[in-house]
């Protein structure tokens, strides 16, 4: 019955050939598609379904038959593959391949724009699911060639230009065939990333704007599907268009891989991810994802490292990085993540193989890296007919002398839709080695090489360097030889023994020479024995940097014992004292407390308090300020958590426990923010406080208003203080108004940005405002009470003290600085004496850091309120604990030493507020986050760790591997004004 189908198929291509009724104006007709058999092959009909001594029948372009002793048709032409391989061609499933690289649009002498170009589409020039790179498509001839050299005989294309960025085309590289016929999908996926376009619309100008963007950009798309929108909308409605396709999302490394799958499980889509080669360092949660990965393979190059001086410019982490990046692959693998592999970032084309055989080095499977480059391409782009042999698949394979991932396999030709490309001649004679040549009777050494395709020949003569040039092409030797003036030339046709080459030639006077190079035979080594060593590869910590924890810390029953403790409870101090802490929460508090299951500290002349809580903080995230308009309320620093930041290390060791990352001051109406515990080394979700209260941050003074943005830089509203105001009122009203419709239950557009400030006015979110002046205090007030809510909390709040009582009158808390003043116009009136006179007056004031710095010596900070007003040393210790918290509105789970609170809780060896102590344990939730003996001993480690990789290098210099020159990174850190 098989063999039945299998004719029934070969006959009906031919009748379907027959029935062909376009005209052809060039005479008699003629098929250029006969059947060809490719027979005694290995053949890797998919990676995992191989026959050895098999054939391969095509026709028209297509598998006919794979086997074996299958029946050949009469007329086929067959080709012996004896001792040769043959593979599905590659595909890669992420490039730019024929797509021109769209040019920046924006002068920075300009202004800004605002607002979007294009007529009939999205309101933001960034989000262009409607391109469709088929229309930009130039199939480059050349650039094919060399990716055929590769292996590769399929693209996956597109325009990597927005945050939406339209669909893609899937083209195979047949460089002797028509667009038409190259053209396998016209729409063959969704691209997706977090960059903007090239056009100069400023919005957005953060990772969080952009995810915000793509967030009501989805919900925008579900509106206008419903009809409610009586204009159309072409961005809009390609989007629904793409809805089936696959959808292609360009994270670039793990942490926006996790960023990108959120958004992607908030509207039930399931991205296809292209990674950044990092996802071995957080795998858990990558695997969470269950996403499909795409995986470059541009592993980085050593570092030079021989000037010490200069190497001690290189983090540990890239160091790591250098050393880890091969296994990444090998890691997916282990952890059952699909994956693919793609030439993109990879900066030369020979890398290719001498990347892939390194990750196969560094626990790869050959199967699974065939795969990824073969069948998983194929499910992705949802196209059975590539990347496999099977019947009525694409005629798309490479032939090869063996092993595909062998360094002395070559490759000879790539078959493409039933068209030969030749790579390297089938029959060549493989000539490379040591020779020794005899001209006439003068004897040489000669060296045959290749490099990059090319064959080249060093000739000497006495250990003196000959000039000779050499060429070796279609079995055929070319020399040319200059001794001291006596010139040479030499010609001969290789036979099959290549051990012997000799030939006629003609010397520099036109005469006869006889000639011929004897190959020295290599002395043959003993192979060992043993196994290959496999490559030491360093263990990944969490996070991936210098003392970052192998394991993160677990809850542990623990008593501390006989120590002094600051409860932050109306000021309570107890002395001798016991604190018992099980399952995350403070259980016991008293004297002579006994446990048998709990590790036991000795406290003694020690203190232990709560957690210092810093409530303004700009650490521990990738971005700070969404500047592209006067609000936005839209995004939220949640997004953008990034647990890799060493600050947090930093602060635990300064006794910082919780803190509030918050939006900067670019706009009147910043961004929500994200409440977190510093657990050093969990993920970014596990540091998020669960179901925390809900903030967002608002601003006044020069920042909003772009006072210092520049002259060409000043275009956005408001530009006044007066203009601030009218932002506020109007954004409120609006908010109102969307929520009465909210509350109708009539139909309406969710917008996000709306939803955040109607939460505000029903008193669901909490407003922390960054403020100098009086004036605007005065004003924002009474903008909240107009519209019937309090503002929570005036951060900064430096002229606090001028309006002390009317703060109170009002409600709202003060976080400010202990004695910053006079750094900028609009603080000139500061006074070190704020924080004590608010305090005076009944308003809850804590100290905040806004600067990553100042937030691991927030206990000095506070200890300045004692010489400036007079304050006690516990009513200063409140303002960084209990205070905050109070802020926070988390006073019930933390801020304070209290059965039944979390066990958020500092070990001091010296008074708190003391320049001369010191955190000896920070605990969060009953975990030992920071320990300093922990800490003293891991400094040892690292040092020791840093030595290691650096002697690796030395000797990848020593080897002759290329490097790269030492840089160091210069980690940016966050304010208010951050742009």
């Amino acid at each position: 019955m098989k063999k039945l189908l299998i004719l029934l198929l070969f006959f009906g291509l031919v009748k379907a050939r027959s029935q062909e009724y376009f005209p052809i104006n060039s005479g008699v007709k003629t098929y250029k598609d006969k059947s060809i058999a490719f027979k005694n092959a290995r053949i890797f009909i998919t990676p995992k379904k191989i026959i050895n001594n098999g054939t391969l029948l095509i026709k028209e372009g297509k598998v006919v038959n794979v086997g074996k002793n299958i029946a050949i048709p009469k007329g086929t032409h067959v080709i012996d593959l004896k001792n040769k391989s043959i593979y599905p061609s590659f595909i890669d499933v992420y490039s730019e391949f024929g797509i021109k690289k769209p040019k920046q649009s924006f002068n920075f002498r300009e202004n800004p724009q605002y607002d979007a170009k294009r007529k009939g589409y999205y309101w933001n020039d960034h989000i262009r699911p409607d391109i469709n790179a088929f229309d930009e498509f130039v199939f480059d001839k050349e650039e094919a060639s060399k990716l055929l050299k590769q292996g590769f005989g399929v693209v996956n294309t597109h325009v990597d230009d927005g945050i939406m960025q339209g669909s893609g085309v899937l083209v195979t590289l047949n460089t002797k065939s028509t667009k038409a016929h190259r053209i396998l999908s016209k729409r063959s996926g969704n691209y997706l990333s977090f960059s903007k376009s090239k056009s100069k619309q400023v919005y957005p100008t953060s990772k969080m704007g952009a995810m915000a963007l793509l967030r009501q950009a989805y919900l925008d798309a579900q509106w206008y599907e419903k009809g409610h929108v009586q204009t159309t909308d072409l961005a809009l409605e390609a989007l629904n268009n793409n809805r089936n396709l696959t959808h292609i999302f360009k994270a670039g490394d793990y942490l926006n891989a996790i960023r990108a799958d959120k958004i992607g499980d908030e509207f039930e889509i399931q991205y296809v991810i292209l990674g950044g080669g990092d996802e071995y360092e957080r795998i858990k949660e990558i695997k969470k994802s269950n996403a499909t990965f795409i995986i470059p393979l541009n592993f980085r190059k050593p570092y030079d490292v021989t000037d010490i001086e200069l190497a001690k410019k290189i983090s540990l982490r890239d160091l790591r990085k250098w050393n880890q990046e091969p296994s990444n692959p090998g890691v997916l693998q282990k952890n059952n993540i699909q994956f693919a592999t793609t030439l993109y970032k990879l900066k030369s084309l020979d890398d290719f193989y001498l990347n892939l055989r390194k990750a196969i080095n560094f626990g790869l499977d050959k199967t699974v890296a065939l795969e990824s480059l073969t069948t998983i391409p194929s499910q992705i782009l949802k196209n059975p007919y590539i990347g496999n042999l099977n019947i009525g698949s694409y005629a798309n394979f490479i032939i090869c002398s063996g092993d595909l991932f062998d360094k002395k396999t070559t490759l000879y030709e790539n078959w493409i839709q039933g068209t030969k490309h030749i790579i390297n001649p089938m029959n060549s004679i493989e000539i490379i080695g040591e020779y020794t040549l005899t001209i006439d009777d003068k004897e040489y050494k000669m060296h045959i090489s290749q490099k990059k395709g090319k064959y080249q020949a060093s000739i000497k003569r006495e250990n003196q360097k000959i000039k000779a040039n050499f060429s070796f092409k279609n079995n055929w030797i070319q020399l040319t030889i200059n001794d001291k003036n006596s010139f040479s030339r030499i010609t001969a046709k290789v036979s099959n023994t290549s051990s012997k080459l000799e030939g006629s030639g003609i010397d520099h006077n036109g005469n006869q020479i006889n000639w011929q190079a004897i190959k020295q035979k290599k002395e043959k080594t003993k192979k060992s024995t043993e196994n290959k060593k496999a490559p030491e590869v360093f263990a990944s910590s969490y996070p991936n940097v210098g003392f970052g924890n192998y394991t993160i810390p677990k809850q542990e029953t623990i008593l501390i014992k006989n120590t002094t403790i600051w409860t932050s409870e109306n000021n309570k101090v107890l002395k001798n004292s016991d604190l018992l802490i099980s399952d995350g929460k403070i259980s016991k508090l008293g004297k002579n407390l006994s446990s048998t299951k709990a590790k036991i500290i000795d406290g003694t002349n020690k203190y232990l308090t709560a957690g210092i809580i810093d409530e303004h903080s700009h650490i521990a995230a990738s971005a700070i300020n969404e500047a592209g308009h006067n609000s936005s309320a839209e995004v939220t620093i949640e997004d953008v958590i990034n647990p890799d930041d060493i600050n947090i290390y930093r602060n635990i060791a300064g006794g910082v426990t919780s803190i509030q990352i918050l939006h900067g001051s670019a706009n009147p109406i910043g961004g929500r923010s994200a409440i977190i515990k510093l657990k050093w080394g969990e993920s970014a979700d596990k540091l998020l406080y669960k179901n925390s209260p809900k903030f967002i941050k608002f601003a006044l003074g020069e920042n909003v208003k772009q006072s210092n943005w520049g002259d060409h830089n000043t275009s956005r509203f408001p530009q006044t203080r007066m203009g601030v105001e009218q932002v506020y009122i109007d954004y409120f009203q609006r908010a109102k108004e969307y929520d009465n419709v909210k509350k109708s239950g009539k139909p309406y557009r969710k917008d996000i940005e709306l939803e955040a400030l109607a939460e505000v006015l029903n008193k669901q979110r909490f407003i922390s405002c960054h403020s100098y002046v009086q004036s605007e205090i005065n004003m924002l007030m009474k903008v909240a009470e107009k519209f019937n809510f309090n503002i929570n909390t005036f951060t900064h709040i430096l002229e606090g003290y001028k309006v002390a009582d009317k703060m109170k009158e009002h409600g709202v808390g003060g976080s400010t600085f202990s004695d910053w003043w006079a750094y900028k116009y609009e603080v000139n009136d500061a006074i070190p004496y704020n924080a004590a006179i608010m305090h005076n007056q009944g308003i809850t004031v804590a100290i905040n850091s806004d600067d990553p710095e100042m937030s691991r010596r927030l206990n000095q900070e506070a200890a300045k309120t004692i010489k400036y007003g007079n304050l006690s040393e516990q009513e200063a210790w409140n303002m960084i604990t209990i205070n905050p918290a109070k802020l926070l509105h988390l006073d019930k789970k933390t801020g304070s030493i209290k059965v039944g609170k979390d066990a958020d809780v500092v070990l001091w060896s010296d008074n708190p507020l003391s320049i001369f102590a010191k955190v000896e344990k920070t605990i969060i939730d009953g975990a030992i986050f920071f320990d300093i003996q922990k800490d003293r001993l891991k400094r040892e480690e690292l040092k020791e760790e840093r030595t290691k990789l650096i002697n690796l290098m030395l000797k990848e210099k020593i080897k002759g591997s290329p490097t790269q020159n030492p840089s160091k990174k210069i980690k940016k850190l966050f304010h208010c004004d951050t742009e």
